[in-house]
């Protein structure tokens, strides 16, 4: 199997997040409209709880989603809800391309 499959989503969020409360919302529904992104495994970690892991990390904003030590997608004040799905749906159907030509 390839190191790539292995591999899981890891979201760095905050609780009183207003961007993060839309990525998990945008998840929900991205989950509703294609089962298949459920079978990516995913990882929440609370900044707040976690700060000497998250400092491992290179970003500012959260929500920010990882592959690995890759950055996927980290969120900028100018997203709206929209933007957060849309984007969330695009590094969801990368990810499942990328496990299919495994």
């Amino acid at each position: 199997m390839s190191e790539k499959s292995d591999k899981k989503l890891t979201v760095f969020y905050l609780d009183d997040c207003p961007y993060c409360r839309d990525m998990k919302r945008a998840l929900e529904e991205l989950y509703l409209e294609n089962p298949a992104f459920r079978a990516i495994p995913t990882e929440w970690i609370e900044e707040s709880r976690e700060p000497r892991l998250a400092e491992k990390y290179d970003y500012y904003y959260v929500p920010s989603v990882f592959l690995g030590n890759r950055k996927l997608y980290e969120a900028s004040p100018a997203d709206r809800y929209a933007d957060c799905k849309r984007k969330t749906r695009a590094l969801l159907l990368s990810l499942l391309s990328e496990k299919e030509e495994i």
